[in-house]
């Protein structure tokens, strides 16, 4: 019990420390967005790939719901929650990580949505990274590499809870029975025959 609290009290830390760090890089660098990019120049990271330019988003991804920005804060003032309900849930170092960087994700461009509001949750993101075929944030960065990761954590089988972890441990340990159980039956039926014979 001891050792559950103890590892819980671990994964809490990391989980606030990697999101509040998060947070407070895209808040500062949108912060800086603000300020250096304010007059409507753009700068050129790589010609043709990435530039910086100063762009307020109302909607989600690529401009999609520009008229539901309400909608779209309480979706993610639910995902907030969602996200640290399972970070204290979950067994694993890993998925706490990955929920840490979403969450700072969700919540950094949350924030804006609440400040840079004129009504009901309706302010609009600070986006300033251009690739060309779209304009985001540190925070989108943070929630497209925590997305993909926990894709790739799903599809690898990484336990979540301890209730997943003892099925697969369950599973490990009944595979070698069955295959001693297949492998035995050959034998049985050969001997069965040999008895036959003898008679």
């Amino acid at each position: 019990m001891k050792n559950d609290q103890r590892r819980l009290r671990d994964r809490v830390a990391v989980f606030a420390c990697i999101a509040i760090a998060a947070i407070a890089i895209d808040q500062l660098t949108k912060m800086w967005a603000l300020s250096a990019l304010a007059d409507g120049r753009t700068i050129r990271v790589i010609p043709g790939l990435l530039s910086l330019t100063l762009v307020r988003n109302p909607g989600a991804s690529l401009g999609m719901g520009s008229g539901m920005t309400w909608l779209i804060s309480l979706l993610a003032m639910a995902a907030c929650v969602a996200l640290v309900v399972l970070a204290v849930r979950t067994i694993s170092m890993k998925w706490t990580v990955l929920f840490a960087f979403a969450f700072a994700g969700a919540f950094g461009n949350l924030i804006d949505r609440v400040i840079y509001a004129e009504g009901f949750l309706n302010g609009k993101v600070v986006d300033f990274i251009d690739y060309g075929w779209s304009v985001g944030n540190v925070a989108d960065i943070f929630l497209t590499v925590a997305g993909v990761a926990i894709v790739a954590m799903i599809l690898v089988n990484v336990p979540f809870s301890d209730e997943a972890q003892s099925a697969e441990s369950v599973a490990s340990a009944e595979m070698p029975a069955s295959a001693s159980a297949a492998s035995s039956a050959p034998s049985e039926l050969e001997s069965s025959e040999q008895g036959s014979k003898a008679q």
